[in-house]
């Protein structure tokens, strides 16, 4: 055998040296008829065992490809299995709904991490008790009966109780545990209310600027989606349009702007509410990282018309990675989202729900906030100091008391995207406020401190001045 095997990449070496044989014959570089050396002699040339080899050969004759002769050796088929593209043609394949080739393409986590990163909603993976987590969890796993059954798809009892003691105690809101609904983070919770509120042409309204990926999953579900000016105490509710049949928020900390929601005006959006029988989706995405004054009562506390949808997240609090949210929804609604949360993924991962419900109850959630929101608040004002004293002039900051972000607007309209982008080379990674517009961009900076170093935030900084000054 003249072809040569190369055990250069990644993944198992049995599934590399099978594939390279089969392209191999594939592209006629084996021919029919031709033989194969023995496996001991192969393992040999390529210092694997001998086992790695046979499980490869083994495949190869499932497959069609090689052929065994009883005292012979192994040959290559003579009549192979017909060959396949190694992909078909995009064009060709079954065609998705029109709105789904309408989307952009979905962000890759793939490169190296920025030098100084200020990319926006992704916590400090450090702050993270790693090691109390894996006690908790492997605690959780030691338990393999107590999930080896499929459960409500409500979620963990423990987790449900657990997240409303605390959203009770913290938020002021209403709730037990029925009434909670465990979810594979934010997104699946607006995911869900689509699915039961939801029909094709619904309109749809959400503040402007405000969060994209809640108003690209609304698009999904072949809604009209209206964007809804936003100033300095929140949604313009006299700007809501006719028909709106959902509108989607972020009250206690607006995303991206970080201005709270005046109490006049969520007075106002839940008479709205109450005069059009529309659901108000209250997404409380970071307001647990606050750094004054205690925040205003979430619209879901004043509803007494049971209009609010209310949605939260430990993707801000904990880590992203572990994919937990919960919804808290009207009774009315209850049902039919148990089964759609059925339907699209029933109960999501128990053994982590349960350890989170332990982590909530052993007053370790709270210690982790108490921890996080020090050093967050830290970050928050070396930003702030920063921006004031270096951009003074070029950025104006909005007032902002809580979260993981802060937003700077541009004074003099200046295009950012050039700047933005020699930042990029140069390390820094911000996101501009047009790119959480929809139909109105506005010029400014929205600049994330949940993933950079207290220590980093000088030079990050000087490094985005030096990158405005060349460009």
């Amino acid at each position: 055998m003249d072809f040569h095997v190369s055990l250069a990449g990644r993944g198992d070496l049995s599934a590399r040296i099978y594939r390279q044989l089969r392209d191999a014959v594939l592209d006629g570089r084996l021919r029919a008829g031709e033989r194969l050396p023995p496996t001991r002699e192969l393992a040999r040339r390529l210092a694997v065992s001998r086992n790695t080899v046979a499980v490869a050969y083994d495949r190869l004759t499932a497959d069609g490809f090689l052929a065994g002769r009883v005292g012979a050796g192994t040959y290559v088929c003579a009549h192979l299995p017909a060959p396949k593209p190694r992909r078909v043609p995009s064009e060709t394949g079954p065609q998705p709904k029109p709105v789904w080739r309408e989307l952009p393409a979905p962000a890759s986590a793939s490169g190296p991490a920025p030098v100084f990163d200020f990319r926006v909603g992704i916590p400090d993976a450090g702050l993270f008790p790693l090691e109390t987590w894996r006690r908790l969890l492997t605690r959780e796993l030691r338990d393999a009966a107590g999930f080896a059954h499929y459960a409500e798809p409500g979620g963990h009892p423990g987790l449900r109780a657990a997240i409303a003691r605390h959203a009770g105690v913290s938020r002021s809101v209403r709730a037990d545990a029925d009434d909670v609904l465990v979810t594979q983070g934010a997104q699946q919770a607006l995911d869900l209310l689509c699915r039961v509120l939801l029909e094709p042409g619904d309109r749809v309204a959400v503040e402007e600027p405000g969060y994209r990926m809640a108003r690209l999953l609304f698009a999904s579900h072949d809604a009209e989606v209206v964007g809804v000016p936003v100033d300095g105490e929140g949604l313009d509710v006299a700007a809501l349009p006719l028909r709106t049949k959902l509108v989607y928020v972020t009250p206690s900390h607006q995303f991206p702007l970080g201005t709270p929601m005046s109490l006049a005006r969520r007075a106002a959006l839940l008479a709205w509410a109450g005069r059009t029988g529309a659901v108000v989706v209250e997404d409380d995405y970071d307001s647990e990282f606050r750094f004054s004054d205690r925040p205003l009562e979430p619209l879901q506390s004043l509803d007494r018309d049971g209009r609010v949808a209310y949605v939260g997240s430990f993707s801000k609090t904990l880590l992203p990675m572990l994919r937990l949210g919960f919804l808290i929804a009207p009774a009315s609604l209850r049902e039919a989202l148990h089964h759609a949360r059925q339907l699209s993924g029933w109960h999501g991962d128990l053994p982590a729900q349960a350890a989170l419900a332990q982590f909530v109850d052993d007053g370790l959630f709270a210690r982790h906030l108490r921890r996080a929101t020090k050093v967050y608040a830290d970050r928050h004002e070396r930003i702030t100091t920063t921006l004031e004293r270096v951009f003074a002039g070029r950025l104006e900051l909005v007032p902002s008391a809580a979260g993981l972000h802060l937003c700077a607007l541009a004074a003099d309209g200046t295009d950012l995207d050039p700047i933005v982008a020699r930042a990029a080379a140069a390390g820094v990674a911000v996101q501009t406020l047009s790119d959480l517009c929809g139909g109105f961009p506005r010029p400014g900076l929205v600049l994330g401190y949940g993933s950079i170093a207290s220590d980093s935030i000088g030079a990050g900084l000087a490094a985005l001045d030096a990158a405005w000054g060349s460009a």
